[in-house]
């Protein structure tokens, strides 16, 4: 299951760097992750500060 970035990111920018599939991306002024290069690996939710990234 791909994971999604909720309303409490702050768009720090820290999990795009650690995203292996580069499915992160910056929109209206917060990141976003492209369901379909998401390979469900959790490295960008356990990076996340803010815990504005979960499963979708």
């Amino acid at each position: 299951m791909a994971y999604k970035v909720n309303d409490s990111c702050v768009n720090c920018g820290a999990c795009e760097p650690v995203c292996p599939v580069e499915a992160i991306s910056e929109k209206d002024g917060a990141r976003t992750i492209d369901a379909d290069k998401c390979i469900s690996c959790g490295s960008c939710a356990a990076e996340c500060p803010s815990e504005a990234i979960e499963e979708a």
